[in-house]
């Protein structure tokens, strides 16, 4: 890392920044908004919805684009404690910007609960950063596609996620998981344990076809009552790997490792779910 500050670093990666982030919220409003009616600013208490998966994902998201602005911002060679705060309020303010499209969306609205959840992901790693200069607990994504079988719950599916896999990805919470991956050496300052093995604990739901209840209206006015579909929630415990503990000496691989620390790795788990059942999953992504 540079010992001075580089302006011309600074400024090349405030101007980067606000470019990248123009363009994800271009894309965003293109894949979940531009659909859905536009109404004035508004709020709701969106708490109770979805078994707050949807908060899972603000946590997430806030953190990773956190995490990230932080690691580009070393470039910069300004002081490192500037590096972490202008790297945690990056990705706080990206989220905020987000809640705005919300609050003039008939869909959606401003939610406070989606703001606190922007809050910890970036508190997470700033407080992370700020005491250890490392990430020892990081936030992982996983997402396996589900198959609806019964044509109802397919189309009632395609009208709430979409059919893109992108759309898919980023709306269907039945087929997300959200971890919390642990660094193992690190926590127990062991020097004889691989570090770059980690243990990650996981949260995903199933059974979710509306947002406080599986019971709808189609457009033709008609009732569907899917209630007797049970809305669970899914505990998993599986081991991981701390792709940037892994040694390497290429800046390239570096990148990449990093990149891979986003995703959660398929490794066998352990489910425990909100119907009582114990499971286990040779393989689970």
């Amino acid at each position: 890392m540079p010992d001075t500050v580089m302006p011309a670093r600074v400024w090349t990666l405030a101007a980067g920044s606000a470019a990248a982030y123009t363009g994800s919220l271009l894309v965003l409003n293109k894949y979940w908004y531009k659909d859905y009616p536009k109404r004035s600013l508004h709020t709701i208490n969106d708490f109770g919805e979805w078994l707050q998966m949807d908060k899972f994902g603000h946590v997430y998201s806030a953190y990773l684009f956190s995490k990230y602005s932080r690691e580009i911002w070393r470039w910069s060679g300004l002081p490192r404690k500037q590096q972490i705060w202008i790297g945690g309020l990056s990705g706080f303010a990206f989220q905020s910007v987000i809640e705005f499209l919300d609050a003039h969306s008939a869909q959606w609205g401003w939610s406070w609960g989606d703001m606190g959840a922007n809050a910890l992901g970036a508190g997470i790693m700033i407080g992370q950063e700020l005491a250890w200069n490392e990430q020892r607990f990081q936030l992982k994504f996983s997402s396996t596609p589900v198959h609806y079988r019964d044509p109802v719950l397919r189309a009632r599916a395609i009208d709430q996620f979409g059919t893109r896999l992108v759309e898919r990805t980023l709306k269907d919470y039945n087929s997300q998981t959200y971890w919390l991956s642990m660094n193992i050496s690190s926590l127990l300052q062991e020097k004889n344990m691989p570090r770059w093995l980690n243990v990650a604990v996981g949260y995903g739901v199933e059974g979710l076809y509306g947002a406080r209840g599986n019971n709808w209206e189609d457009g033709e006015d008609v009732l569907y009552s899917y209630s007797h579909i049970r809305r669970t929630r899914r505990v998993f415990l599986s081991p991981d790997v701390d792709f940037t503990k892994i040694p390497t000496r290429h800046k390239g691989v570096k990148i990449l490792f990093q990149v891979l620390n986003m995703i959660k790795v398929p490794a066998p788990a352990l489910e425990v779910n909100g119907a009582g059942q114990l499971k286990l999953h040779a393989l689970k992504f």
